[in-house]
């Protein structure tokens, strides 16, 4: 199912106006300075932030129409979402905190478990499975959000700044464990300051500048000939 989206919305003196379609299996990473509005673009999305016009669509599914009011709340759009603060309940282990979605959605104690223990497996956490989630590294509570928001089997995913807390190596292996799960059909938008993880595993990147979309191609398009200041930069830091 693809999502579609135009996305209107205020926050602050941003003004933020972009449209988008994400196919099945396909990622789109989205790219800015500080304040251009990734943030607010990836919670009008999830429902975290409300729309002022425009809609949010998945498959058949409105999400949110603003012309007519019709909204789902967040628990109920099946999204992995990843914040950037990661949002993990520290008094609950790893495991705990990755089975959670599992368990509100049904599945046994047993199930959850094995599931969120396979998916910290393949996020290279398996001895850190019992560790409460106040205990764990930046980049291990970074993995962890990430399981939580794989296990629950969503129909898109929605990833801020997922990798930022990781080092290099770990960050080319999460990228492949991602890359998969996007594989099985999952439209994706990913927010990254890393133009890495762009060329890795976007199909089309989005450079958002106050609020608008200031260039639109494929990664490497972009990189070879950026067409503002700051997709500039960013493609130089790669020289």
């Amino acid at each position: 199912m693809t999502l579609d989206a135009h996305v209107v919305a205020e926050r602050g003196a941003l003004h933020l106006d972009v449209r988008l379609s994400v196919p099945p299996g396909r990622v789109l990473a989205v790219m800015g300075p500080n304040g251009s509005g990734k943030t607010t673009l990836l919670e009008s999305l999830a429902g975290i932030a409300a729309l002022a016009a425009g809609h949010v669509r998945l498959g058949g599914t409105v999400l949110d129409d603003a012309a007519t009011g019709a909204t789902v709340a967040p628990r109920h759009r099946r999204l992995g979402v990843v914040l950037q603060d990661g949002l993990l309940f520290g008094h609950l282990s790893a495991r705990e905190n990755v089975a959670f979605g599992l368990r509100a959605q049904g599945a046994r104690a047993r199930a959850a478990r094995a599931s969120a223990d396979a998916l910290l497996a393949d996020l290279g956490l398996a001895a850190h499975a019992r560790a409460r989630a106040d205990r764990l590294s930046g980049g291990q509570a970074q993995r962890v959000a990430l399981a939580r928001a794989l296990a629950a089997q969503p129909r898109a995913l929605l990833l801020d700044e997922p990798f930022g807390a990781l080092d290099a190596g770990t960050r080319t292996h999460v990228r492949a464990v991602v890359r998969r799960h996007v594989a099985r059909g999952l439209p994706t938008l990913l927010v990254t300051h890393d133009l890495r993880d762009a060329l890795d595993l976007a199909d089309e990147l989005l450079v958002l500048e106050d609020g608008r979309a200031a260039q639109r191609g494929t990664p490497q398009e972009v990189a070879a000939d950026p067409a503002t200041s700051y997709a500039a930069r960013v493609a130089a830091a790669l020289a």
